[in-house]
């Protein structure tokens, strides 16, 4: 009997809120904003978020095509075995392992700076009580994180809705500028940086490939995705413009790098103290919410990986026999490796903002990039069989190639900034050991499927192909009958 996740499980609506709250809009709107303001100086803000988005969207095409058709929880590994060959796809799945463990453990070192600030005490000690919330949580069954997700998200777009109406309610200039959307402003030296931070903030959105397995209807893989992208690049672009139109856009970049203007904070207060006194509170739980849907699709993709073989078998196991309401390997797994490594930045004396979240987030989204452009080169290469009957073209060829033009520009400019994204000196060379990571931990993730492919034949030739068979499973309906 093969093991499976609970099946038809999450809605399209579930699906999305996973996607939205990885990306963490509260976390972008008091932290990511004012940084790439504040980093970059560049007043089209606004406009290179809806240029973001609309290259993101054309990579999440083919990523979704390819991840609705192949339906496994570890969504790149599958997608990368079937469209580029077995030992990408255990390339791609280690590295999605690097990428989504970085952006997840990254934001201990937030949340637990951000508490310490507020409450006092050590970083690493509201790290650690975090860290032991999130993993119970995580072994619970999904449903479970699905409402917290769904209510954090909520109130934290309305939020950032209040902001909105704040910042605009007194316009700086005595009237409603548009400099931020002039493509003129795209012409400044601090481009490349403002492009891989807004990248940065939309990692998170490709979340739904991994629960195909415990989806209600795959097609909404597709929607929820796209739909993610494309709501939030109007939320931060709407987000970005209103923060300009506040303090003037000659002035946003001081203002933003100002501590005393309280910025995003200040233009809530326009409309009551309770509103910045809630987007505090908020702010701490977007984090937390982010850190869930990171976990959750680290968990499915141990379980995955660990169900085929691929990863020590023992990671995959679970409560039944045959239905899986959390992956309590993956979780238990996950939490381990966060532990560990929230130990040693806290031993090292490493400032858990500065160091921890800056070096680890860009890690992770650097990968998690590197990862959308090979799924829409997979989307582009699969074969008849793999594509199914029917497939669209604009699916598997038309939007993975434009995106594919558009994300080597995107790409090309998250390496060649990465050092301004991390503060590092010019001219360091430490900033582009992150590139070199990625590269090695692909290269080990292809000699292991090397290696399986000379010792375990039968397990190689299972690589991707490990998900059960509709009917092997009981779904929720008929568990209940």
């Amino acid at each position: 009997m093969q093991v499976a996740l609970a099946r038809r499980t999450l809605s399209p609506f579930g699906l999305w809120a996973f996607g939205a709250a990885a990306s963490a809009p509260m976390v972008v709107l008091a932290g990511g904003i004012p940084a790439t303001y504040a980093t970059t100086g560049v007043t089209a803000l606004p406009l290179t978020f809806v240029l973001v988005a609309a290259t993101v969207a054309l990579l999440a095409v083919g990523y979704t095509a390819m991840a609705r058709q192949v339906g496994h929880p570890a969504a790149y590994y599958g997608i990368l075995a079937h469209g580029l060959g077995r030992r990408w796809g255990v390339a791609g799945g280690m590295v999605a392992l690097l990428a989504y463990n970085s952006i997840q453990i990254s934001l201990y070192g937030l949340v637990g700076a951000t508490l310490a600030g507020a409450l006092g005490g050590a970083w690493w000690v509201w790290a650690g009580l975090t860290l032991t919330a999130v993993g119970a949580l995580g072994v619970r069954a999904i449903v479970l994180s699905i409402r917290v997700l769904v209510a954090v998200l909520a109130v934290s777009l309305l939020i950032v809705a209040v902001f909105v109406a704040g910042a605009l309610s007194q316009p700086a200039d005595g009237g409603l500028s548009w400099a931020g959307f002039e493509a003129s402003g795209l012409a400044v030296s601090g481009i490349g940086g403002a492009v891989a931070l807004c990248v940065a903030a939309f990692m998170g959105i490709d979340a739904p490939g991994s629960f195909a397995e415990e989806a209600i209807d795959r097609r909404s893989i597709t929607r929820a995705s796209i739909a993610g992208v494309m709501v939030l690049g109007a939320v931060y672009s709407i987000a970005a413009w209103a923060m300009a139109v506040a303090v003037g856009p000659a002035q946003v970049a001081d203002a933003a790098a100002d501590p005393t203007a309280g910025m995003p904070f200040s233009a809530l207060e326009r409309l009551g103290s309770g509103w910045a006194a809630l987007a505090d509170v908020m702010l701490i739980f977007a984090i937390v919410t982010s850190m869930l849907a990171f976990h959750s699709v680290i968990a499915r993709y141990v379980f995955a990986m660990a169900r085929e073989h691929v990863l020590p078998a023992g990671l995959a196991y679970a409560d039944s026999a045959t239905r899986v309401s959390a992956p309590r390997g993956g979780s238990l797994t996950q939490t381990g490796i966060a532990a560990l490594v929230v130990a040693a930045f806290a031993a090292a004396g490493a400032d858990p903002v500065a160091v921890m979240f800056t070096w680890l987030s860009t890690l992770g989204a650097l990968g998690l990039l590197c990862l959308l452009f090979a799924a829409s080169v997979a989307a582009c290469a699969a074969s008849k069989d793999v594509r199914g009957p029917g497939a669209w073209r604009w699916s598997y060829r038309g939007a993975p190639v434009l995106g594919l033009i558009g994300g080597s520009v995107v790409l090309g400019l998250m390496v060649g900034n990465v050092g301004s994204l991390l503060g590092a000196v010019p001219g360091s060379p430490y900033p582009f050991l992150l590139p070199v990571i990625i590269v090695a931990t692909a290269a080990g993730g292809g000699m292991w499927a090397g290696h399986l492919r000379r010792f375990r034949p039968q397990v190689y030739a299972g690589i991707g192909r490990g998900t059960p068979k509709t009917h092997a499973v009981p779904d929720n309906v008929n568990v209940s009958i």
